[in-house]
């Protein structure tokens, strides 16, 4: 996908702020209980997502995070496609004062590469 140069600076921007994981750290944040949120669209997720993921889409996850996710303090590693909205949405939940935020590099695309577990629906 092409994005607009626009798009790219508020990534750029949102990735000074916050803290990525890859899919290794992934198996680590895992180990310690971490929570897998897709912040990708309705459409995406009901197409195959992460094994154990919860969904909550870009549109609705900072109106709807604190009932999904009341401790603040708990690690959550979001992920969209390719990890660009869910660094967008890691900086956000920082502001809402999540403290343990990560947003996992290249998205669903790394996780399907790396042959990690995959539902539909």
């Amino acid at each position: 996908m092409q994005h607009s140069d626009e798009f790219l600076a508020l990534v750029v921007d949102a990735k000074s702020r916050i803290r990525e994981a890859t899919i290794d750290q992934w198996a680590f944040l895992a180990n310690g209980q971490a929570i897998l949120v897709d912040v990708r669209e309705d459409n995406e997720w009901m197409s195959g997502h992460a094994t154990g993921a919860r969904h909550l889409g870009r549109g609705v996850l900072e109106r709807d995070i604190v009932a999904s996710v009341a401790d603040k303090e708990a690690t959550i590693v979001l992920y969209c496609g390719g990890g660009f909205r869910s660094a967008l949405a890691a900086d956000n939940l920082q502001k809402m004062g999540y403290a343990n935020v990560f947003s996992l590099v290249g998205g669903y695309k790394a996780w399907l590469q790396a042959g990690l577990p995959t539902e539909q629906g």
